[in-house]
């Protein structure tokens, strides 16, 4: 880069912060239900961890770990800036659990990578004994098609 042609770095720090002010300023009211999400999100994300460590021991112990299931840590989802979202992965399956701000936990999948995302199931905060019931059917549904040849 020639010397007569400089980027405004400074220029560039001070429109960038005055955007994240201005951005954090309308998110600010968010952090309360952000939070309650991102707690249901840790807790579901912790049972169904404990659900696949069975899962895990019984496919080392029946010779197959190929079938090796990835779980990934709660994070802010990748569609709705409002809601945290984990994942669970085997090559190119995946099925995803998002907990969106207003109250809702939606179980999406299983589904192929690259390919529509797809059945979700929505539900409310309260309604714990409907999603643990749905949340076992989701996991082996994916632990299926993950499975397929």
């Amino acid at each position: 880069m020639s010397e007569d042609h400089r980027f405004d770095a400074a220029a560039l720090r001070a429109r960038l912060a005055a955007a994240g002010r201005r951005l954090a300023e309308r998110e600010a009211g968010e952090a309360a239900s952000l939070a309650e999400a991102r707690r249901v999100a840790e807790g579901l994300r912790a049972l169904v961890g404990e659900g696949l460590a069975a899962y895990e021991e019984a496919i080392r112990a029946g010779g197959a770990p190929q079938l090796h299931v990835e779980l990934s840590t709660p994070r802010v989802d990748d569609k709705h800036l409002r809601s945290v979202q984990f994942e669970l992965r085997r090559g190119r399956h995946a099925a995803i659990v998002t907990v969106k701000s207003r109250g809702e936990a939606t179980l999406v999948g299983p589904f192929r990578a690259g390919k529509t995302e797809g059945p979700c199931l929505s539900f409310p905060f309260g309604a714990e004994a409907d999603l643990e019931k749905a949340l076992g059917e989701f996991l082996e549904r994916f632990l299926e098609a993950a499975a397929t040849p």
